[in-house]
């Protein structure tokens, strides 16, 4: 895509989160520059329901606005920042707080995929505590080196868990973000509806390379992608 077509898409990410209620005043979704890798986009400090394409920033992988133009940025874009450095694959990566996923960032229950839909979020979702390199803290990653410690803790993994805090997503475009982002979120609340019945019966490991082998050319996506866009456009 062009960069102007890259930033479009970018603003459609927001408001698509923001209609499915991934996210709300808080949260952000940014994606590599198209032209330059070593750089990303980010909306300024806004929420993402009201996202427009003047609001785009450029940063480089260390979080520093390229030209900030009197935009006040978001306080965690080193989340995004950190993860791109070190995941030459992502292009596209989701910060949101969930009030649906956050139980299992703060509990022993671990968060694991339930149905088909939710087959690309993978066998591991880690949990990441800020507490246990950088103590007490305003619980935000407002800087490269908590960046770095987070993306560190989701590894290859597609979902990592901010204890108290939330989650990140990544995926290899804007559509597999946003469509993990939103699916780890009714993933989180179907296990949470079946736990109250009893045991669950969980994707198998062996059901879940199937899917994630075919996570590129997976059946639906475009008219995922379609019906959410046309939902957050009414």
């Amino acid at each position: 895509m062009t960069l102007e077509e890259t930033i479009a898409k970018l603003v459609d990410a927001n408001h698509i989160l923001a209609q499915e209620r991934v996210v709300d005043a808080f949260g952000h979704i940014s994606v590599r520059h198209p032209e330059r890798p070593d750089r990303f986009l980010l909306s300024c400090s806004r929420s993402p329901e009201l996202v427009t394409p003047r609001d785009i920033m450029e940063f480089t992988l260390d979080g520093i606005p390229v030209d900030a133009a009197g935009r006040k940025p978001y306080f965690e874009r080193f989340i995004h920042g950190a993860i791109f450095a070190i995941r030459p694959e992502v292009h596209s990566v989701v910060h949101n707080h969930s009030y649906d996923v956050i139980p299992f960032a703060v509990s022993k229950t671990p968060l694991r995929p339930v149905f088909h839909g939710a087959g690309n979020l993978g066998k591991s979702m880690p949990v990441w505590d800020i507490r246990t390199k950088f103590g007490a803290t305003n619980m935000l990653v407002n800087d490269i080196d908590k960046g770095r410690d987070m993306a560190t803790a989701l590894g290859s993994n597609t979902v990592v868990l901010m204890r108290g805090h939330g989650c990140t997503v990544v995926g290899q475009t804007i559509e597999e973000a946003v469509l993990s982002s939103v699916y780890l979120q009714v993933n989180a609340r179907l296990q949470t509806t079946a736990m109250q019945f009893g045991d669950v019966s969980y994707l198998h490991d062996d059901e879940i390379d199937v899917m994630q082998a075919a996570r590129a050319a997976a059946p639906g996506n475009d008219r995922a992608w379609e019906y959410l866009l046309a939902r957050s456009r009414r």
